[in-house]
């Protein structure tokens, strides 16, 4: 009896994986940390739901975190497994969701790990995580391999410019304090024809793309077709 293949090692930043586990107390808190992961969730549930059934589709979230986008996945009637390597982000969603009475089946697990064991999925999110793995590339790959033909992957990263690094960075982390320092590293955003090349390697196709505008004053989040600083990316397995 032969042994079943181990999975490859999980493609993780331990730093980054630090730094985001310190602050899972407080991901729940609308005016925290995560507060513009509040402010964009509802119109990337709103992509996402442009392009995919999610009622009775078996989904998977990867890079979870505390479970907002999990949460709102479940709530449209999706069968959702999510998965994130910082445990204490896996404990708070596990928490959040049982006093917010919805089934979401939490693992303390990699991408890598699903893969190995054969899981495949209609619907697989990835929402700004790319940019803190130390091999975007073959996450990618590693995420087409758990869509079903005929799924659907959706991700969310930064774009890589001057236009990005000013907002995301300067701005965001420096001048408005929306995010801590150091949250991002430029080196790590990535430009959509970098990621359209990995999907298209992948065996995937790039179906959609578009931008999402914050407006700082009301909080509110829009998509649009300006993707120069945040955007969104729909890639389908044929």
């Amino acid at each position: 009896m032969s042994a079943s293949p181990s999975a490859p090692a999980p493609n993780a930043d331990p730093e980054e994986l630090r730094k985001f586990d310190a602050l899972a107390a407080r991901f729940w808190d609308p005016q925290g940390e995560f507060r513009p992961l509040h402010q964009l969730n509802p119109v990337r549930v709103q992509f996402i739901a442009g392009h995919a059934t999610l009622a009775g589709a078996r989904v998977l979230d990867v890079g979870c975190g505390g479970g907002l986008l999990a949460e709102a996945l479940a709530r449209a009637g999706a069968q959702v497994t999510a998965v994130d390597l910082a445990p204490g982000m896996i404990e708070v969603a596990r928490l959040h969701a049982a006093e917010s009475g919805l089934t979401i089946d939490y693992r303390g697990a990699a991408a890598e790990a699903l893969g190995a064991a054969g899981d495949t999925f209609d619907v697989i999110t990835c929402m700004e995580m790319l940019e803190h793995v130390p091999e975007p590339a073959r996450m990618l790959a590693t995420l087409a391999g758990l869509t079903r033909p005929g799924g659907r992957l959706f991700v969310s990263t930064l774009n890589r410019n001057l236009k990005s690094f000013m907002l995301a960075i300067v701005g965001a982390e420096y001048v408005a304090r929306l995010l801590p320092r150091g949250t991002h590293e430029y080196e790590r955003f990535i430009l959509p024809s970098e990621l359209a090349r990995w999907g298209r390697s992948a065996g995937l196709d790039l179906g959609a793309l578009s931008g999402i505008a914050l407006n700082p004053v009301t909080g509110r989040a829009s998509l649009t077709t300006d993707v120069d600083v945040n955007y969104l990316a729909c890639f389908a397995r044929p």
